[in-house]
């Protein structure tokens, strides 16, 4: 079996990989990583080293791209202090930007999501006058056949990408623009995948995908054998109750009560639900192209939350989409009250060049009034998640130890199912084991806990 963590080998060519962006990202790295070292390439986590610096890059909002303008500075100085050391843009941003990433002479390799393979053979052609660009967008490409070279910290819990690209073309995002087309890997591909991390003493997976619920695998030879999300998840679950299973990012307008049914079967299946809403405006959300409403959305929750009592739930908020009135504000903080997030990732909109939004709808609500609605917006999150967190006080969680606290070399940390982190006393325990625990007090943010007795 192929080796699943980082080579070291002071022998072998140096890369540097520079990860932005979401989990999906992380999981891209470790692709790319598997597909070097077999090329010869060791991983470096000194700059100074590196024969090759990647930098896999998120489009999702501007900001994430201002940081890679910075970093490029940095590339260009070690490029001048040592020079035939190569710089590569590979992701969403150049998925997006392509030859315009070309212009300031720093960068060597252009790559999109779909042709990381190609990595090899771009390198070979990079001369000081021909950098090499691969943006070429796939139907099929899943990299499937190829085994993630694990980049993790704590070899307990790991990504796994079930599928690529998306389909909804909500008008904000550039996900379909940079990521093509939606495709589901081979569920036996995935199931084999996470049977080998768990016997690398791996304890828990991730499922990735931008709209995991629209998983959907296609037998060529038979539509009975066809694969759906709630049976891959069933799959994964029955490999060992000791690996945990978790998921995202679920889609509000396809997750389904198959799918909540399944997660509630299995007790290794995580109870963690993240249901990204984005505003709770009926109005913005058809003009987002969500594809369903706020009234549809409040349902979904009280079937999670009816099914599986304590399901954490967590969001994705944008404050200040375009023509968004205060009307519509006052819809998205109703919403958050009525729905009790347990966490959200809250930003304010950014406009991205290409998506529906930006050709059809003025980015018309000033800088300022977003700022000041998503200040209101992190006020009730930051409440909600306190008041969540008060309510587990007294419970007793089973927690999968992930490594060593921040603030103290003799405690531990560990996310219990529904996604909270706990900490507690180490008391001889190791990254990986699973314990029990019973929470005393909370921050907005953490469940201070003490060990159970067994």
């Amino acid at each position: 079996m192929k080796n699943i963590r980082p080579i070291e080998d002071e022998s072998r060519p140096k890369v540097y990989i520079e990860t932005y962006g979401c989990q999906m990202n992380v999981n891209d790295s470790e692709v790319i990583l598997s597909i070097l070292q077999d090329d010869g390439y060791a991983l470096t986590e000194d700059i100074g080293k590196a024969d090759l610096i990647l930098a896999n890059t998120c489009s999702i909002r501007d900001n994430a791209e201002q940081r890679i303008w910075g970093r490029l500075e940095q590339f260009r100085l070690q490029k001048k202090r040592r020079p035939g050391v190569l710089v590569g843009i590979v992701g969403c941003m150049a998925e997006r930007l392509k030859d315009k990433l070309l212009d300031r002479h720093i960068v060597d390799i252009v790559a999109g999501p779909d042709s990381y393979r190609s990595l090899p053979e771009l390198i070979r052609n990079v001369t000081p006058d021909s950098p090499q660009m691969n943006v070429l967008l796939s139907q099929e490409e899943t990299y499937a056949d190829i085994t993630p070279v694990r980049m993790d910290k704590n070899g307990v819990s790991a990504y796994i990408s079930i599928m690529r690209g998306c389909n909804n073309v909500c008008s904000y995002c550039v996900v379909p623009y940079t990521r093509g087309a939606e495709r589901s890997r081979d569920p036996q591909t995935i199931v084999r995948e996470a049977v080998d991390l768990y016997s690398n003493g791996y304890r828990e997976v991730n499922l990735l995908g931008q709209n995991v619920d629209s998983y959907l695998w296609k037998d060529p030879d038979s539509a009975d054998r066809d694969v759906n999300f709630a049976q891959l998840l069933e799959m994964v679950a029955k490999i060992s109750p000791d690996l945990r299973v978790r998921f995202s990012t679920s889609h509000p307008k396809d997750i389904s009560d198959e799918v909540i049914y399944t997660m509630a079967m299995y007790d290794n299946i995580c109870k963690h639900i993240h249901l990204p809403v984005q505003s709770g405006s009926n109005a913005m959300l058809e003009k987002m192209r969500r594809k369903y409403t706020r009234e549809w959305y409040l349902e979904r929750v009280r079937k999670i939350r009816s099914v599986m009592p304590g399901c954490g739930l967590s969001t994705d908020i944008i404050a200040g989409f375009c023509g968004e009135t205060q009307q519509d504000h006052l819809d998205t903080l109703s919403l958050m009250e009525e729905a009790a997030f347990d966490s959200a990732f809250m930003f304010q909109y950014s406009e991205r060049p290409g998506t529906l939004a930006a050709r059809k709808y003025p980015d018309d609500v000033p800088p300022e009034v977003k700022t000041a609605r998503l200040n209101e917006i992190i006020a009730l999150q930051n409440r909600l998640s306190g008041e969540s967190n008060r309510k587990d006080i007294g419970k007793v969680f089973k927690v999968l130890v992930e490594g060593v606290s921040k603030r103290s070399p003799d405690e531990l940390f560990g996310r219990a199912g529904n996604n909270k982190v706990c900490v507690f006393p180490a008391e001889g325990h190791k990254t990986g084991d699973y314990v029990e625990v019973e929470v005393l007090s909370c921050t907005s943010a953490t469940l201070i806990s003490r060990l159970v007795k067994g």
